[in-house]
């Protein structure tokens, strides 16, 4: 039964943000790339890229896939998994 626990526990996925320049995150299984711009990470609900400035990883839980990151907070995107982290161009989609 402990072990049905634990599967539910890990499958919740969730984020926070505060004053826009913090932001917390649970259900994180995998941080691909990271810079100061950009966070590129797996959640449990899909790829998830995380743009701003003068962002920095303040806490990493790999045990229990928790993530905060502060700096300046543009946006937060999930990603279809065909695109692997790739933004498409404007005129990419246009002509699609």
């Amino acid at each position: 039964m402990n072990n049905s626990v634990d599967k539910l526990i890990t499958s919740n996925h969730e984020f926070k943000v505060t004053d826009r320049n913090q932001i917390y995150m649970t259900g994180i299984k995998k941080i691909n790339s990271f810079d100061n711009e950009e966070f590129l990470m797996e959640s449990n609900m899909g790829i998830i890229l995380l743009k701003g400035k003068e962002l920095e990883m303040v806490k990493l839980d790999t045990h229990d896939g928790n993530v905060s990151i502060k700096g300046v907070i543009n946006s937060i995107t999930y990603v279809d998994d065909k695109t692997n982290g790739k933004e498409e161009s404007f005129l990419a989609k246009l002509f699609k």
